[in-house]
């Protein structure tokens, strides 16, 4: 028998009125304020350093004196600050920030007594160096082990004044990181453009007029309209994808691409010195540490070193270079044969609106025609179908059990065939530039676990929330999608799947917790496949009003499509990769090179047009300087070698077949989905393929020259 999720430990705090802190089944998000956050935080804290005094005077060699205990002070912190986190990312306001800015030192120096905890890592040694270690499961084993390691990369063998050093350096990364992202959201939201006139914004497509409309209704403009205007163009995604893409009016593409690629990086939200700031500490930190570069700490917690992670970005590289060169050729061949003025001279605002006409001139399809097919309802109850098909499990509503931050969240019960529960999640579909960060995420409120189970169940189930930033309905129609958003979807719920069906119950390796980061992109990218599956897209793909079925046709050019210009997008991506690697192993922050020159740098190797002399996208790149993917960006291109082999099991058994989808769908649940961070992510891969990852299906998939490369 399972439980529901219990957000808050079994003793009720004495601070029964705040809403953070009473023993709630669902977080009461609906009721949590910015003023319940300071005194929250700080009673927890409290509570946290009491139990964690407790376990260190008893703490002994053995599970439930040492793990059981440790499992439930790690999990009572990341449930609660999880919940005021998530409320920041999508529920911002100043009050919000200050309470959090407030408190968040006190939740560092907590977390750093905790990692640093010598009777608890003496314990851990202990265990290892016992007799009983060979009578551990493997799952068991690799707590042991990452407890360890994570002990040791937080300073816990640290000289006490290298050790107070090292905290220093970790508050004020916390901090810098904060900031961060709280000038990429602040930079997003100031600009706006007010447009009058419909010609400037000729080649807009009806669903990007209807959002600027609303746009400007919501700042004032009562009487805005898509027809009539006005319009207001922000950076937010769905807006600035739209002029990119259709724009006709050449100057505002280019003043719209430029605002984006500058984001953050002047005046009073200037990242620059964040950056700087940051880079400067996280290499002090490995110094401390004993480590030669920042990416050799990352590298510890991952399946790649840096230099097998260098290596594989380079054989993509060079396996996507010509192809991008001869994408390049196509597009001013195309733009000549239009007439275009800016043939032989185009820029990076250029490219998205050439490509897109280019797309359409040679498949026929114009991505704005493909939204009515696309109502989120319609791909939503395909994806879902999907799961039932290849995990066996039943998706169903269940809005109104838990509360949430906004009335467009939907939430979700999972159950098993036999109707038994599994797992719950929540779904915050549409952008909100006002209060919501960009992006698409997943997140888990709490995991699987066997130790925090209640009420006489035998296991805690898990918890999670699905966020992405998708084009909200306008009028009385459905959010309308397009295909890039269809493929959002599907990744996020892929990291939704592997918290969610995780069979794993102990809870500090359950879900994602405790896999190498390089490994965890491999379900959510898997996923992405299915976009181009016949019988799932045909399933999504019906139109909103008719019901009329996707065109045939339209299909087959839609897979296609998947290769149009793969080597231009995937060379992107390794740009992204290989600057981050870069700042993180050779860049001296004290250095006569910026961070810039090593931008234009990477740029040079990975861009067939240069990068913008005043290009500063690194002011926004949230990724490594406010979320987890420091030195870790590589894991997309890691992870997709192991997911594109992965879906390649599905094509050799047969995409025609059901049954035979469903067989390879039932070991896939049972091996990458359920054994979470109990087993390593080679060992699980070898466990459902067969043998060892190959990047050939990559390959295959972006029409690219095959190479030798390997995870």
């Amino acid at each position: 028998m399972s439980s529901p999720p219990s957000m808050a430990s079994q003793n009720t705090p004495s601070d029964g009125k705040n809403p953070l802190l009473q023993d709630f089944v669902f977080p009461p998000y609906d009721a949590i304020e910015p003023k319940h956050v300071r005194l929250g935080i700080r009673a927890l804290m409290k509570e946290l350093e009491h139990d964690l005094v407790e376990l260190e005077k008893r703490v002994g060699p053995t599970w439930p004196r040492l793990v059981e205990p440790l499992e439930k002070i790690i999990d009572r912190l990341q449930v609660v600050w999880g919940i005021v986190n998530h409320l920041k990312a999508v529920k911002d306001s100043p009050e919000l920030r200050s309470a959090i800015e407030e408190v968040q030192p006190d939740k560092v120096q907590f977390q750093l007594r905790l990692e640093q905890s010598k009777p608890i890592y003496d314990a851990f040694k202990a265990i290892q160096e016992s007799s009983c270690w060979q009578t551990l499961n493997v799952a068991r084993k690799r707590i042991v082990e990452d407890r360890i390691k994570q002990a040791v990369l937080n300073g816990v063998s640290l000289e006490d004044d290298n050790r107070n050093q090292f905290n220093k350096i970790q508050q004020e990364l916390e901090k810098l990181s904060q900031k961060f992202d709280e000038n990429v959201l602040d930079a997003t939201k100031k600009f706006e453009k007010v447009i009058m006139d419909k010609k400037e914004i000729e080649g807009l497509p009806a669903t990007a007029l209807g959002l600027a409309a609303k746009m400007a209704i919501s700042k004032g403009y009562e009487n805005a309209t898509a027809e009539n205007g006005p319009w207001i163009i922000t950076l937010d995604g769905p807006s600035y994808r739209s002029i990119l893409q259709h724009a006709t009016n050449r100057s505002l593409r280019e003043e719209i691409y430029r605002a984006y690629v500058t984001r953050a990086s002047n005046g009073d939200l200037n990242n620059t010195p964040i950056i700087n700031q940051i880079l400067k500490l996280r290499l002090e930190k490995a110094k401390l540490l004993g480590y030669n570069s920042y990416a050799e700490v990352s590298m510890a917690k991952k399946m790649a070193t840096v230099d097998t992670a260098e290596e594989l970005l380079e054989k993509l590289r060079s396996a996507s270079w010509n192809s991008a060169i001869q994408d390049m050729e196509d597009l001013k061949r195309f733009c000549r044969a239009q007439g275009a003025k800016e043939t032989d001279d185009l820029e990076h605002w250029d490219i998205n609106f050439w490509s897109e006409r280019l797309r359409e001139s040679k498949y026929d399809i114009n991505e704005e025609e493909l939204r009515p097919f696309l109502s989120l309802p319609n791909v939503m109850d395909g994806l879902f179908s999907l799961v039932k098909m290849l995990f066996d499990v039943n998706i169903e509503p269940a809005d109104g059990l838990a509360p949430v931050w906004n009335r467009d969240v939907r939430f979700y019960h999972v159950k098993d065939s036999l109707e038994n529960p599994i797992a719950y999640f929540y779904f915050d579909p549409y952008s909100r530039p006002s209060e919501k960060q960009g992006g698409g995420w997943v997140a888990e409120v709490v995991g699987r676990s066997h130790v925090l189970a209640r009420d006489g169940a035998s296991t805690r189930l898990p918890i999670a929330h699905m966020v992405c930033n998708q084009t909200p309905p306008v009028g009385n129609e459905p959010s309308l999608m397009t295909f890039r958003e269809v493929e959002t979807i599907f990744h996020e719920f892929g990291h939704l799947l592997q918290k969610m069906l995780t069979k794993q119950d102990e809870g500090l390796v359950s879900g994602s917790q405790g896999i190498e980061w390089d490994a965890v992109e491999l379900p959510s990218q898997f996923m992405e496949n299915w976009c181009y599956h016949r019988n799932t897209l045909m399933s999504i793909a019906k139109h909103h009003e008719t019901g009329e079925s996707l065109p045939e046709d339209v299909y087959s050019k839609l897979i296609a499509l998947r290769k149009f210009r793969a080597g231009s997008l995937l060379l992107r991506q390794i740009r992204y990769a290989s600057v981050d690697l870069e700042l993180h192993t050779r860049y001296d922050p004290s250095g006569p090179e910026s961070i810039y020159d090593v931008d234009q740098r990477v740029g040079m190797r990975t861009h067939v047009i240069p990068l913008l002399p005043e290009d500063r996208f690194l002011c926004s790149f949230s990724h490594i300087f406010a979320d987890l993917y420091e030195a870790g960006y590589y894991s997309y291109q890691w992870a997709e070698v192991l997911s594109a082999d992965a879906f390649s099991a599905f094509e050799e058994a047969g995409l025609d077949n059901d049954e035979a989808i469903k067989e390879t769908g039932r070991r896939f649940r049972e091996t990458v989905l359920a054994l979470g961070g109990g087993k390593s992510p080679l060992e699980v891969f070898v466990e459902f393929r067969g043998r060892e990852p190959s990047p050939d299906a990559m390959l295959r998939q972006y029409g690219l020259s095959p190479a030798t490369v390997s995870a």
